[in-house]
């Protein structure tokens, strides 16, 4: 294993649950367990899956107050940040000048006492440290990023999640969705906020790197919940409709080409002033000559990342972006872009594999219905 390598307050207790590890951004990270990604998938599903997801990169924006904070964000990202109540989180995007994806991450607004100025910040852990770099380098005078190095955070996701989590917290039953509460669990702080990314009801919950390892053992002492890895999180999330940076998202891609217009509120539409905005008025007015959109295939066999989508008459019109076995749907599932021409759900297509024409048909995203707690 490379030992630059780097490793979450839980390594330990992935290695003594049997984990198989792999390299991910960056990170010794769980891929699965021994039970494996089927199971896992499943588990989490109708019962409760508990993750390790401290590679994340958790920071915050510091301010004086939370409305001069907030303006200063909303030159970085196109969502309401303005308009986020106490305790409340919007997902959003980095954007560059051309109007395309650095990243997505989740904003939250601080309310704890004497914290009012601050902003929770959660971005993808392959993009730390260009998204702290974009974010220095437009912060105006006196707002300053600071990261989060001593923190871990884990996600219970799945049906049974919050009767897991009432038992430390009853509080945690009355949480609404994309929102946040100061939750004590057995005398660990934990900021708890009710949200997830397995399109099941859930939690994630952030606390100091020196708890993690005991918050994690409290909770898997539950007969209702699993350890589960990467694997599954990624077939969790697919079935979902939910993007994954690196695949859905880039650099080159916008935020209306990814379906993601409905996290730009309309006066953010309208009146701009957001890196990339140009590129963002534009689409909205005119729209896109892509779009992301969902994808079956007839048979059995799954397409993959990067599988070449072709119409009926054999020319190609967009690309597999993300694709696999959909446990809960039982059969091959993807997601992808295609001309907007072809979007519509239940337009056939043909995605090439191995040189052959396999029959597929764009799909309603999500592929199953999100559970989220609303």
């Amino acid at each position: 294993m490379n030992e630059t390598l780097q490793r979450t307050p839980l390594y330990e207790a992935h290695k003594a649950l049997g984990a198989k590890l792999v390299p991910f951004a960056g990170y010794e990270m769980p891929v699965q367990y021994p039970t494996g990604v089927l199971a896992e998938h499943n588990w989490t599903r109708a019962n409760a899956g508990l993750f390790d997801v401290s590679h994340m990169g958790q920071c915050f924006i510091v301010g004086p107050d939370f409305e001069t904070t907030s303006r200063a964000m909303e030159k970085l990202v196109p969502a309401d940040i303005v308009g986020l109540a106490p305790h409340q989180q919007r997902y959003s995007q980095l954007l560059n000048e051309g109007g395309g994806i650095l990243d997505d991450l989740m904003i939250t607004r601080a309310a704890y006492k004497n914290y009012e100025g601050w902003l929770y910040v959660v971005v993808n852990a392959s993009r730390k440290q260009p998204d702290y770099a974009h974010i220095e380098n437009h912060l105006p005078e006196g707002i300053k990023l600071q990261r989060g190095e001593d923190m871990a955070l884990l996600a219970l996701q799945g049906p049974k999640a919050v009767e897991v989590l009432e038992k430390f917290a009853p509080a945690a039953a009355d949480l609404n969705f994309m929102h946040y509460a100061a939750l004590d669990i057995e005398g660990i702080a934990a900021h708890v906020t009710r949200c997830g990314y397995s399109g099941e009801d859930g939690f994630e919950l952030s606390v100091f790197a020196k708890d993690a390892a005991r918050l994690w053992d409290l909770l898997m002492v539950d007969v209702l919940v699993r350890p589960i890895g990467l694997g599954a999180r990624d077939s969790l999330r697919l079935e979902a409709g939910l993007c994954l940076y690196g695949h859905e998202l880039d650099e080159s891609t916008s935020p209306n080409e990814a379906g993601l217009l409905w996290s730009i509120a309309k006066r953010r539409r309208e009146e701009g002033g957001f890196i990339g905005a140009s590129r963002v008025q534009k689409e909205w007015a005119q729209g896109v000559s892509r779009k992301r959109v969902g994808i079956r295939p007839d048979g059995r066999a799954p397409a993959r990342d990067g599988t070449e989508i072709q119409n009926v008459d054999g020319r190609k019109i967009g690309v597999i972006t993300s694709g696999g076995f959909g446990p809960t749907v039982n059969g091959p599932i993807a997601m992808g872009y295609v001309e907007t021409a072809f979007a519509d759900v239940g337009t056939k297509v043909n995605l090439i594999v191995r040189g052959q024409a396999l029959p597929a048909q764009i799909f309603k995203l999500p592929f199953i219905p999100n559970n989220f707690r609303r």
